[in-house]
């Protein structure tokens, strides 16, 4: 039995170690909260090392789509990208996408239209840089004719350019030997595939001129003047001595149309499916081919009509005359939109580039002269001894003159001044017609002898829009660009000589549109009321008292009326005299003629 003394020690000693539980049950219940918070420890702990593990591995994830390439190249392990981020875009080349400015924002209560034009702005913007990048992908670039040093371009030869190509490029330079039936008009199909030529003395011929196929041969037995292709390579015009006739590629015979007689000159629009045609009897008809019926028919009063062409842009129809004046004109009216006078004499050849913005002329006065079509100016005049009976612009710009049997081919000729030709080429015949081929340096020349298809490098398009003209597309989609293109038809209506005008706005006056609305409802909503007297008590909506407040009050407005009128008469006395007193002024001055006065 310990002693009390050690007793206390113990006791003192324990005391300050831990306090123990006065009852068996308290112990239990401490065991229990200790298990409880350890096992809550444990939990947290492993959910604090699980979420670190996944935001370590998202900042992983992240950092190796920082590093990785953005075209699709792979990057070795342990290496990162030199070059993150997508690849810049030169701006010159996103300046040849840019379709608009941006828009003014209005103002900050008006937000959902904010937003509207922001997301607009981003998709026109995305869209944009898009086509950017794209374009670096086309297949083909355009190149011109480089000689060496010292040496002219106009100086070689179309031999040499053949032999200096590769064999497919070589296979198009090539003559047809076509006396008996010359001179030769000729058109090439919208694809730049198909050739027609139309021989003066009756002889139409289509050609696949790539492959070198003759697809029909026909002799008309008179005399024709023009030919042109339609819609597609399955049906063209022939403009003969009398009538205008209608033929598929097969050579049958599918219309005559005797309503256009003696025509000299066609164009064909093919976004409106319309046939212009100009006759020797000073008619401008113009004929939709999608359904055979005449839509105008202008007597232009200037005598006869062998100049003509179109302008691409707006599908505007430009006439040369004989006292050297060129009219342009639209469906929609009996009057020419502009008359220019542009040479001394009568006017030989027109043709208008495809952005609509030059057109070069040729006359008589054997000169050649630029115009600018947006302000009506001339902007370049160039001499030529023998004058150019015919001209032709390419899709990249070249012009080519005909002068007798020399074609000579401008380079630049709307932008800069031009000092020499970029080519030129004899040919056996004198020339009667030019025409660039669409997608391919080569320039077709009808002329006496027969045809000659010349090498032009640098002429045509080098990258062609599927959609619209495909040179290798199947029969089965040719027929579903038509049914589309059908479908897409322009109304004759919507020619004019600002295409723009169509996306515009049209903001009628107030009243206007106050006068539909009357029309609408059927009584004017903003009338003042008819006055309508109240009823009062006390005997005082007796009939006479009802009359007399209606002549009162009509008395009031009348007194309006007359008030209004007579300030109206006070200012245009005033105006009156205003303008006596400036003619007072103006004839007390004295003229240099006076002297001449008795």
């Amino acid at each position: 039995m310990a002693s009390p003394g050690e007793a206390s020690v113990d006791e003192t000693h324990v005391g300050k170690k831990k306090k123990q539980p006065a009852r068996y049950w308290q112990e239990l219940q401490e065991e229990e909260r200790k298990d409880e918070n350890k096992v809550k420890n444990d939990a947290e702990q492993s959910k604090e090392a699980q979420q670190q593990e996944e935001d370590e591995t998202q900042k992983a994830k992240k950092r190796k789509q920082d590093q990785s390439p953005s075209d699709g190249e792979k990057v070795k392990p342990g290496k990162s990208d030199p070059f993150p981020g997508p690849a810049p875009i030169p701006e010159d080349r996103l300046q040849k996408f840019k379709r608009k400015d941006k828009l003014k924002k209005p103002h900050r209560k008006q937000h959902k239209l904010r937003d509207i034009i922001a997301r607009s702005e981003d998709a026109s913007e995305m869209a944009q840089k898009q086509a950017a990048r794209f374009d670096l992908l086309l297949p083909e670039e355009a190149g011109f004719l480089e000689g060496d040093e010292d040496e002219d371009t106009c100086m070689i030869s179309q031999e040499d350019i053949a032999e200096a190509v590769d064999i497919t490029s070589g296979a198009k330079y090539f003559n047809l030997k076509l006396s008996q039936f010359g001179p030769y008009r000729l058109d090439y199909s919208k694809t730049g595939r198909h050739l027609l030529l139309g021989g003066r003395r009756g002889h139409v011929a289509c050609i696949d001129w790539t492959s070198k196929q003759l697809m029909c041969e026909i002799n008309v037995m008179e005399s024709v003047n023009d030919v042109k292709w339609l819609h597609s390579e399955a049906m063209y015009a022939v403009a003969q001595k009398k009538w205008l006739y209608i033929y598929d590629s097969n050579g049958i015979e599918l219309h005559c149309i005797r309503k256009f007689n003696d025509v000299l000159r066609m164009q064909f629009l093919p976004y409106h499916f319309l046939l212009a045609t100009a006759s020797a009897t000073s008619f401008l008809q113009y004929l939709d081919v999608s359904v055979g019926k005449e839509v105008a028919a202008i007597c232009t009063k200037t005598g006869r009509l062998d100049v003509m062409c179109q302008n691409p842009h707006n599908a505007i129809i430009h006439l040369g005359h004989a006292n050297g004046t060129v009219t342009l004109w639209s469906p929609n009216q009996k009057e020419a939109l502009v008359k220019m006078l542009c040479h001394q004499g009568g006017v030989r050849s027109v043709a208008v580039d495809k952005t609509g913005t030059y057109m070069v002329t040729s006359g008589m006065d054997k000169k050649l002269k630029v115009y600018d079509i947006r302000a009506f100016k001339p902007l370049k005049s160039y001499f030529l001894p023998a004058g150019a009976a015919c001209l032709s612009l390419s899709q990249r710009g070249l012009l080519s003159a005909a002068t007798g049997d020399v074609v000579q081919v401008y380079k630049d000729v709307c932008s800069m001044p031009v000092t020499k030709p970029y080519m030129a080429h004899r040919l056996r015949g004198t020339v009667w017609g030019l025409h660039f081929c669409p997608f391919e340096d080569v320039l077709g020349v009808g002329h006496g002898d027969g045809f000659t298809s010349m090498l032009v490098p640098g002429a045509g398009e080098p990258n062609f829009d599927g959609l619209d003209a495909n040179p290798y597309r199947s029969a089965k989609q040719r027929q579903e660009w038509e049914v589309k293109a059908l479908m897409e038809k322009i109304q004759p209506d919507l020619i004019s000589l600002d295409p723009t005008e169509l996306a515009q706005v049209d903001q009628a006056t107030w009243e206007q549109r106050h006068q539909d609305r009357v029309e609408v409802l059927g009584f004017d909503p903003l009338a003042k009321e008819k006055f309508v007297p109240k009823y009062k008590k006390k005997g005082r909506s007796s009939a006479g008292a009802i009359e007399r407040r209606k002549k009162q009050v009509a008395h009031e407005e009348q007194r309006d009326v007359i008030r209004k009128s007579v300030e109206d008469k006070v200012k245009m006395e005033k105006e009156r005299k205003e303008r006596e007193r400036k003619k007072a002024a103006l004839s007390t001055q004295k003229s240099a003629l006076d002297r001449f006065k008795k």
